[in-house]
């Protein structure tokens, strides 16, 4: 009697430590959880973390390139035309001009700061958004209407970049801005 009740009780621990196995792509990064707390990165391969509800996986794409759209949304229109939100898209010159601008930001996760991505961002999309359209705002603000239309556009770019990446590090947040 008491044998056959340790041995079932053996075997539901074993088949409950198996649910703890976890695959992680060539593509990913599994972030694990004990007890809610952060306790380590695992690398691509089969893992174990413990089981529900001790331990939890959350496994995180780190080579997708991530787009984000500051003046428009592309698409949605008739004939996929690209629709126009203006009310990111107005910019106010350096020398008091209103200039439309679009602005498509390519990003990914820092595969060596994936946990900051899981933890510190609660709307990853949201954040780049609102970083970028404040970085864009600061290279148009601090320029004329007349080189920002003609000469200035990849150094407004490359600025804009550069801004996001040094706020975004600020913010802990993973994010790496690839364009």
């Amino acid at each position: 009697g008491g044998v056959g009740i340790a041995l079932i009780a053996v075997l539901g621990l074993f088949i409950w430590g198996l649910t703890g196995l976890y695959q992680v792509r060539q593509n990913q990064v599994g972030i694990n959880r004990v007890f809610g707390a952060y306790s380590g990165k695992s690398a691509p391969g089969l893992n174990w973390n413990p089981p529900a509800p001790i331990g939890s996986v959350i496994i995180v794409n780190v080579t997708d390139v991530r787009r984000t759209e500051v003046g428009y949304r592309s698409g949605g229109g008739q004939a996929g035309r690209n629709r126009d939100v203006l009310e990111e898209s107005l910019m106010l010159t350096g020398d008091e001009n209103i200039v439309d601008i679009d602005l498509e930001v390519q990003w990914d996760v820092n595969a060596a700061q994936a946990e900051n991505f899981v933890f510190s961002l609660q709307n990853p999309e949201g954040t780049v958004k609102a970083v970028a359209e404040s970085a864009l705002r600061e290279a148009i603000g601090r320029r004329n209407i007349q080189p920002i239309l003609t000469t200035d556009q990849t150094q407004v770019a490359g600025e804009v970049q550069q801004l996001m990446q040094k706020v975004l590090d600020e913010y802990r947040s993973g994010v790496n801005i690839r364009s």
